[in-house]
């Protein structure tokens, strides 16, 4: 069970790592620390919106697998 969980792991968190880096940077991120520019909220559609979507079930099987790894020693 705990090699299981290692591997899920490791896998998730690969995976994690190339959905941020595949993920758009923004280049108006100084807007949201107090300058002026375009609005913080943007909808997300088609790629984007899946690539986000994504991220985040992949990083909550992270946490989970990392928080039953934890339970289980």
């Amino acid at each position: 069970m705990e090699q299981t969980l290692q591997i899920i792991q490791i896998a998730s968190s690969v995976l994690l790592v190339i959905l941020i880096l595949l993920q758009r940077a923004n280049s108006d991120t100084g807007a949201s620390l107090g300058g002026d520019g375009s609005s913080f909220l943007q909808t997300r559609r088609g790629a984007e919106r899946f690539l986000f979507i994504l991220t985040i079930f992949i990083a909550i099987i992270f946490a989970g697998s990392s928080l039953l790894a934890v339970v289980l020693k």
